[in-house]
């Protein structure tokens, strides 16, 4: 085995941006989400102004989360493994910038908009057109340098990671446009180019998708490279990787219309929608499976590794979310939860449980290496930061099942004559007990946060980022 010195090294000032401000936003979206919990156990926190107000803020949260927080550690984290997995330097830095400060900006814009009642009205597409255009031109861009730097590759093989990666960033384009097509009458009023049902179904299409190939097969590309790099052992089966990519990407794409049960939808659209959830299952729990496997030979390095912990704990969230999603698309399991609070359970199981914990270790895992440093400055602020995250997802879920089963059961049920047995306000005093434990399991899981901000910062006081440069300057060229 040979080496040579690259002349230039990673580019790992990028990746340091994207993943500091993965923390920062984190912190920002889900204290909002503590915040908008907080609303609805005590009103008055609306505070009576427009602005304020829990039906404006609440999806500037899932942005803030979705966009802000999982998009910085996706484009971070792509990055980092297309460039270490390649042998290569990103494509060009100029780019790459661009992305960068581009997102940032569509995350600026949305702060301000969003609050002010600028919105499309659809479900994680909320921003009007033009931040939706400048959104669309970063993510071409992101495209152009992630493919680039993977033409460009010194090594013959495209690791598997790099495959979810990018079906990840394809598909996300293709569900942005193709949704946000519509007429703009003002500078922030647009009115979308589809009517009706058919309006709600490439919604839904494009909703659904945003959590299978945003907030799932991004995520995957980032469990094959963190997963085994953290518990140094290769990944269980290559074979079984390569067939959990192509089932779910073939599969995946179907699923929206299990949102729109009992509504204008034709039928037969609302069942194929729930046979390909049913036959979801299986692809994604071959992925959880493949990722556990790995850690064959090393389940003892979880007594001592905190990151690790967070990695595999997300693969069992993972692996949990995956489950109920298609079991809560049969029609008859949908009718109690459908509008429920079951719901928002299940999103947060893949949200906090899955999304946030596996790029929370995927961060931890990073940073030293980004900042030439041999481990995070504190490994028992990493356990800590753990605890708060593990009990803070299980209050947060365990809360919303309750609530919503309960809401489901309070509002289908009738009296003898017909009448509605439970008044609308009645359901929800009962649910007034969960709305108080999921503020507090999300106040756990953002305390976290800033544990790990607190971490991040005292790891990168202390770096030096030059040596982190020279190390990544040395390239396996191959075998001779």
């Amino acid at each position: 085995m040979s080496t040579a010195i690259s002349p230039t090294a990673y580019n790992y000032k990028v990746v340091r941006q994207f993943a500091i401000m993965t923390v920062v936003w984190g912190i920002l979206g889900m204290g909002l989400g503590v915040f908008i919990a907080s609303q609805l156990v005590w009103p008055q926190l609306n505070l009576d102004l427009p602005w304020t107000s829990f039906g404006r803020l609440r999806p500037l949260h899932t942005n803030l989360v979705i966009f802000a927080f999982g998009g910085c550690a996706l484009f971070g984290t792509s990055y980092y493994v297309v460039q270490r997995t390649c042998q290569t330097r990103l494509i060009s830095d100029s780019m790459a910038a661009f992305t960068f400060w581009g997102w940032q900006a569509v995350i600026v814009g949305a702060l301000v908009t969003l609050p002010m009642g600028f919105t499309t009205t659809k479900e994680y597409a909320e921003l009007e057109w033009p931040l939706a255009i400048l959104l669309a031109i970063v993510w071409v861009t992101y495209a152009l340098v992630f493919f680039g730097t993977i033409v460009k590759r010194k090594t013959k093989h495209i690791y598997v990671g790099n495959w979810f990666y990018g079906a990840f960033i394809v598909v996300t384009a293709m569900l942005h446009i193709v949704n946000h097509i519509s007429l703009p009458v003002s500078l922030f009023k647009s009115y979308s180019a589809y009517a009706g049902a058919t309006d709600a179904m490439i919604q839904w299409w494009y909703g659904h998708n945003a959590v299978g190939f945003f907030l799932t097969t991004g995520f995957l590309g980032m469990m094959y490279y963190f997963v085994p790099k953290q518990a140094e052992r290769p990944i269980y089966s290559y074979r079984l990787s390569i067939v959990h990519f192509w089932a779910l990407i073939t599969l995946y794409i179907w699923a929206g219309p299990h949102h729109l049960h009992y509504t204008a939808l034709p039928d037969w659209a609302q069942s194929l929608g729930m046979v390909m959830s049913i036959i979801l299952l299986a692809p994604s729990w071959g992925g959880m499976i493949n990722g556990m496997m790995t850690l064959s030979g090393a389940w003892h390095k979880l007594r001592t590794d905190p990151i690790l912990r967070f990695l595999v704990v997300s693969l069992a969230f993972y692996g949990m979310s995956t489950f109920e999603g298609p079991m809560m698309a049969i029609k008859t399991v949908n009718s109690l939860s459908h509008y429920t609070d079951w719901t928002i359970g299940h999103v947060h199981a893949g949200a906090l449980g899955w999304v946030a914990m596996i790029s929370i270790g995927a961060v931890y895992h990073m940073i030293p290496k980004l900042y030439g440093r041999d481990q995070m400055h504190s490994v028992g602020l990493i356990n800590a930061h753990f605890w708060l995250a593990t009990i803070g997802t299980v209050l947060y879920i365990a809360s919303m099942w309750v609530n919503g089963i309960t809401q489901g059961l309070m509002w289908r049920a009738i009296n003898d004559d017909g009448t509605l047995t439970y008044s609308f306000v009645e359901a929800l005093q009962a649910s007034h007990p969960g709305f108080i434990v999921r503020a507090l399991g999300g106040a756990f899981f953002a305390s976290g946060m800033l544990l790990m901000a607190y971490n991040v910062f005292r790891t990168v006081r202390a770096a030096n980022p030059v040596q982190a440069e020279e190390a990544a300057k040395i390239v396996v060229v191959g075998a001779h």
